[in-house]
């Protein structure tokens, strides 16, 4: 008998066993290859495809395409023989009919179901024996043996668990919707997160065309890929080369432009920085941006009124990027000041050129990550002279034909640009 005061220890007696410990040599590891989606830019971030069993969140802001990706998705692996089931607790399945029509996404063996409760869902997957489940969205389905409405931390969690043990069970590859809160943050619990095996953000500027999908958990591969997809009205289509979205047509160099290469994961992508210096009477000349990190851009224009001797104080500045994309990286530093450089002298940098590098506060450029890279995409897409900070140039292989020039402060890169100085 356990003294006064002593806490005695729960014990757990073994219990039957679903199926053996088997040596790991002797697993098949055939049954989780991948199955591509159809979706080059969707496999590109998922490391392949989907996995047979695997529970995939996709999480977005409202309106940003969630929908109409997977329903593509869909589509395509309707089309290639698996059998798919679109479990949609937001709008009728004559409304999901529409869309598909819209974005060529009918398939035969493409099944829809408009339900909000977890036991008519586990039974269309019953009936159905799909390969593919797509829940639009988990927030929206409920449980009638968990008290509460649908949406609720209890409800969700009690969602989720189930159809993830459906899914590992059968090996059906899911995929679930999840909404976002303002801050961007997925809703719901965070166990959520814990318990699917991948985590993907669609993201995207509301009036944009650009949509980026992100892996922010992968246990099937990497989590620094980054898909570039094109929302139009025939649907979301991938861009496997998407700089051109980024980079303004034009004949001859406008001042007030510099063109950056940001590296989105793996991935380098050329973008455009427009800058527009305009003089005012105002006691606080404005400071607007589009697209760039605004706490960035206020230290880089300190920087070239302090160090690089630039008068932008009775000035206003305008800084925005083409494409609607978003550039938050320290690399886009010295293209940003290029930029506004440009505009506030009237004078344009020389035709085609790049410009990267992280801009300190004593004016200084400091290297950033991934330069050959960078250099590579430019060389590729036709830029002649690349602005970049020192030690670059022994940093690997670099690509011919490029003129490298390195600078160690703002005045040599903004000499070293200038089309006045060539």
């Amino acid at each position: 008998m356990a003294e006064a005061g002593q806490v005695s220890a729960r014990t757990t007696r073994p219990g039957p066993v679903s199926a053996p410990a088997t040596p790991i040599l002797e697993v098949d590891a055939k049954l989780a290859t991948w199955r591509p989606t159809g979706i080059g830019e969707l496999d590109r971030v998922l490391g392949g495809g989907l996995v047979p069993g695997a529970v995939v969140l996709v999480a977005g802001e409202p309106g940003i395409g969630k929908s109409t990706l997977l329903l593509d998705a869909c589509g395509k692996a309707g089309r290639s023989g698996l059998r798919v089931l679109y479990v949609t607790g937001e709008e009728s399945a004559a409304q999901v009919r529409l869309r598909a029509e819209r974005i060529e996404a009918l398939a035969r063996t493409l099944y829809l179901a408009a339900e909000t409760d977890l036991g008519a869902v586990l039974a269309h997957i019953d009936a159905v024996q799909p390969d593919l489940v797509v829940v639009d969205s988990v927030q929206t389905i409920g449980s009638s043996q968990i008290d509460g409405a649908a949406g609720n931390v209890a409800q969700v969690r009690e969602v989720a668990a189930a159809l993830i043990a459906v899914a590992k069970s059968r090996g059906i590859a899911t995929l679930l919707v999840g909404h976002v809160t303002k801050d961007g943050s997925i809703a719901g619990p965070r166990v959520l997160e814990h318990l699917v095996d991948v985590v993907v953000q669609f993201e995207g500027e509301r009036h944009s065309r650009l949509r980026l999908v992100r892996a922010v958990k992968n246990r099937y591969g990497p989590t620094d890929e980054v898909g570039c997809c094109d929302l139009s009205d025939a649907g979301i289509i991938g861009l496997a080369d998407p700089s051109g979205l980024f980079l303004s047509e034009r004949a001859s160099s406008v001042p007030g432009t510099c063109v950056t290469v940001t590296l989105e994961g793996r991935r380098p992508l050329l973008v455009e920085v427009q800058s527009l210096v305009a003089g005012t009477q105002a006691p606080n000349p404005r400071r607007a941006t589009s697209g760039l990190d605004s706490s960035r851009v206020a230290m880089v224009l300190a920087v070239l009124d302090r160090r690089a001797q630039l008068p932008l104080a009775a000035s206003d500045v305008y800084l925005s990027t083409i494409g609607g994309v978003r550039v938050s990286e320290p690399a886009a530093d010295l293209a940003i000041a290029l930029a506004v450089g440009s505009a506030a002298l009237d004078r344009p940098l020389r035709p085609a050129t790049v410009a990267f590098g992280e801009v300190g506060l004593a004016g200084e450029i400091r290297p950033v990550s991934g330069a050959p890279r960078r250099l590579a995409e430019a060389a590729r897409l036709g830029f002649s002279t690349a602005i970049v900070p020192p030690g670059v140039l022994g940093s690997g292989a670099l690509p011919e034909g490029l003129n490298i020039i390195e600078a160690g402060d703002l005045t040599t890169a903004m000499h070293g640009a200038s089309a006045r100085a060539h």
